[in-house]
């Protein structure tokens, strides 16, 4: 089955959160890319935020990637999870690693759908963290991450669902 790339840098960093939308997927590594930064101003049909790389002058600014690889089969289910068309849009990025170089699909949000008053739930914040824990990101990184204000989902149901995940990535192996 062909393979495609991906490049993660939000809710889809941690493995168990990408394999369940996405089976076949396999971390290839992780990529630092300069110039931009991880901001949470991106609409959410929850109205909330979600993360959104902001591309900015300052080269000393940085963000940590997860490449990933899945079957192309998975990509349309993966399309569908993200929102393409809803709020993201997708576009090809050359990154590389290891001496080898990748095209890799990557998400970013779309013109329409940016509000910098917007800010993530708790739990969808936290499962940004654990995802840059799971893949050992720098702690200045993810300190910055755990710094961005954040509120409580008055959805029950959602809540507990993504807090049962959360458990669950606690736990992966």
């Amino acid at each position: 089955m062909p393979k495609v790339f991906y490049l993660a840098y939000g809710s889809n960093l941690h493995p168990l959160r990408l394999q369940e939308r996405v089976p076949s997927a396999r971390v290839v590594g992780v990529i630092e890319l300069s110039g931009y930064q991880l901001v949470f101003h991106k609409q959410s049909n929850d109205d909330s935020g979600k993360c959104l790389l902001s591309k900015t002058l300052d080269i000393l600014c940085k963000i940590y990637v997860v490449l990933y690889e899945f079957d192309i089969s998975h990509k349309a289910a993966l399309d569908e999870a993200e929102g393409i068309g809803n709020g993201y849009d997708e576009e090809l990025m050359s990154v590389t690693l290891d001496g080898s170089d990748y095209r890799a699909y990557i998400y970013m949000a779309s013109i329409t759908h940016i509000n910098s008053a917007l800010i993530p739930y708790t739990w969808y914040k936290n499962l940004v963290i654990a995802g840059a824990r799971f893949h050992n990101f720098p702690v200045d990184y993810i300190e910055s991450i755990e710094s961005v204000p954040s509120r409580e989902d008055l959805n029950e149901s959602r809540q507990t669902k993504n807090q049962n995940l959360l458990e669950r990535m606690f736990t992966y192996q």
